[in-house]
């Protein structure tokens, strides 16, 4: 990974002449430090990314993404054997399902999410009051100045560089005069430094593994709904991720191999079960503690 200094960056209205079927995409690398348990100071990591195109910009976990030819070889090798093999057991699992994708100029945010075989999201129209102090930071190679608001529950703190010209920062955070390159909340729950960058030719949003989604049944169509509706069905998800899958198994096929394997259906689905709650557990620490829920309570 080139350092940012040294790695140029292409303005965004150098974009406009680009087809949209080819977009260059400037990746922004966020190393994220969570503490992923309210009452733990255990510290965990994970990449995230950036992507800035003409008229949007995309966050996400970037595990599953880093993983995309892994995946990619592992499934052609499935199709062309006609045999079932269990991919969670070859890849790395991420932090984080969700993306948020924020469109130019008008920085509406989507959260989306997949809940079930289906994809959900909603959008916000988030205004950050951003105080802006006078105190300066060297932060790796960029000079950084300090920037206060309060959000989610939480009040934060930024460090954003005039020199990176992009309004635009990690997770749901934009609307500095500059790339924030470093973020975090008073209890350093979740704190966001930049630590690389790169330009990717022929950038597509999605990941190979998304696209196969189709294949197995699963939507890539996102469906916008309000946040409150998609807190309470995540929720509910969350508390009983194959309840849908269930419903769509017949009771008979449960004992059935899967193709080339020892493993049943059944079996096939509990291991999925355990690997959705395993996921969902693993964390109660989220970046908003306070939900649309608490809001409306007040």
């Amino acid at each position: 990974m080139k350092s940012l200094k040294k790695l140029f960056i292409i303005p965004i209205l150098l974009f406009g002449f680009i087809a949209s079927a080819q977009q260059t995409a400037n990746r922004f690398f966020y190393e994220l430090s969570f503490k992923p348990k309210k009452d733990s100071a255990k510290i965990d990591k994970v990449m995230t990314t950036l992507d800035i195109v003409k008229d949007k910009s995309i966050y996400q976990d970037f595990t599953f993404p880093a993983q995309d030819s892994i995946i990619k070889v592992a499934v052609e090798e499935m199709e062309k054997t006609k045999t079932w093999k269990d991919i969670s057991k070859m890849i790395k699992m991420p932090k984080f399902s969700y993306k948020i994708s924020k469109v130019y100029p008008s920085m509406v945010e989507t959260y989306s999410d997949r809940i079930s075989r289906n994809l959900f999201g909603y959008e916000e129209n988030i205004k950050f009051e951003w105080k802006i102090t006078t105190d300066k930071e060297k932060i790796g190679e960029y000079n950084t100045q300090k920037a206060t608001t309060e959000f989610g529950g939480r009040k934060w703190t930024a460090w954003f560089a005039t020199e990176i010209p992009f309004q635009d920062g990690p997770y749901k955070f934009y609307g500095l005069p500059g790339l924030i390159v470093k973020v975090e909340d008073e209890g350093k729950n979740y704190s966001w430094l930049l630590s690389g960058n790169k330009s990717i030719k022929d950038w597509k949003e999605l990941t190979y593994a998304e696209e196969l989604n189709a294949k197995f049944g699963m939507s890539n169509e996102l469906k916008i709904i309000p946040k409150d509706k998609f807190e309470k069905s995540y929720a509910a998800f969350k508390q009983d991720p194959m309840a849908e899958a269930r419903t769509q198994v017949p009771q008979n096929m449960l004992s059935m191999k899967m193709p080339g394997s020892d493993v049943t259906i059944g079996e096939a689905l509990k291991t999925q079960e355990k690997m959705l709650k395993d996921f969902f557990n693993s964390n109660d620490n989220p970046i908003e503690v306070q939900t649309v829920t608490d809001k409306k309570k007040k």
